[in-house]
């Protein structure tokens, strides 16, 4: 296996894991209205939440987590806490964790609750509260859940919260009541999975970045898909994956589930079985001078 040829399986492979990137294909709509609502309501000092639904891998965390990061001079006179509620023991657990973060005393009970609402309605800068995996603190008669989205709308509150689950319609089912009062609802924003051609640019999009780091490639492989199916080649120059592979990857990825972290992960597997492959090809190769 030549050196250049290991370096962009490798690169591939980095390239393929889902971390946050730059820039987040097909999100464009949802970035924009995340931007919008931290500005209005953070830099605007007006308490206030939103709710984000989707399935699985449609980019709710990672379109947070960027529009966190673009905006982290902005929000730098705020407060701002991020817990997932899937790491926390119960769903009580999230007071305790939030009273850590804003640096409170102890306390127990409703004790710790009322120190917690003294705090978040006092003089002060903006708290804005992120509470991913939010499903996860649903309880018995949902008094965790009414509690946090009612801390927004307290006299003199400066708590932003926004919260993101999977179900679209966790507002609807355990959270009704606060339809009752005209301000109470959180805003609310769907990411709906991402079609075909929008995985497909996910993954070029990606995999574009193979090379840039240096050296030619060499070597030869495919995605070990049948004859007439969508295969791979890598010679000098040309594409880990071939444009047929990935819109193949894509294809059935979106028929099942829209999961840009799924059609990651299949992409990242079959560089995996190439780069086998290959390096198999090269230990088996023949010897120089005729010598089997």
């Amino acid at each position: 296996l030549a050196p250049c040829a290991g370096t962009c399986y490798q690169q591939a492979k980095q390239v393929l894991h889902a971390a946050v990137p730059d820039r987040l294909q097909g999100r464009e709509r949802e970035t924009g209205i995340l931007r919008q609502f931290l500005r209005e309501h953070v830099l605007g000092r007006r308490p206030g939440s939103l709710y984000v639904s989707g399935a699985p891998g449609t980019g709710k965390t990672a379109c947070l987590s960027r529009v966190l990061l673009d905006c982290k001079d902005e929000l730098a006179r705020s407060k701002t806490v991020v817990l997932n509620c899937m790491a926390l023991g119960s769903p009580q657990s999230v007071f305790p964790a939030l009273a850590q973060h804003l640096g409170l005393p102890m306390a127990t009970g409703r004790e710790r609750i009322r120190s917690l609402e003294k705090h978040l309605t006092a003089q002060g800068p903006m708290v804005l509260l992120v509470l991913d995996e939010l499903d996860q603190l649903e309880s018995k008669g949902q008094d965790v859940l009414y509690t946090l989205f009612e801390w927004p709308q307290l006299p003199n509150s400066r708590l932003v919260l926004v919260g993101l689950a999977n179900a679209l319609d966790l507002t609807d089912r355990s959270l009704a009541r606060l339809g009752a009062h005209p301000a109470g609802s959180p805003q609310l924003l769907h990411f709906p999975p991402y079609t075909k051609e929008q995985l497909t640019r996910i993954l070029q999009e990606r995999l574009g970045q193979v090379g840039t780091q240096g050296g030619q490639r060499g070597g030869h492989a495919y995605t070990g898909g049948s004859a007439d199916g969508p295969g791979t080649s890598q010679v000098a120059g040309d594409p880990v994956l071939d444009s047929a592979a990935l819109q193949f990857c894509a294809r059935k990825v979106s028929a099942v589930s829209g999961d840009a972290r799924k059609a990651l992960d299949v992409c990242r597997r079959a560089v995996e079985v190439v780069e086998l492959e290959v390096r198999g090809q090269t230990l088996l190769k023949p010897l120089p001078g005729g010598e089997s």
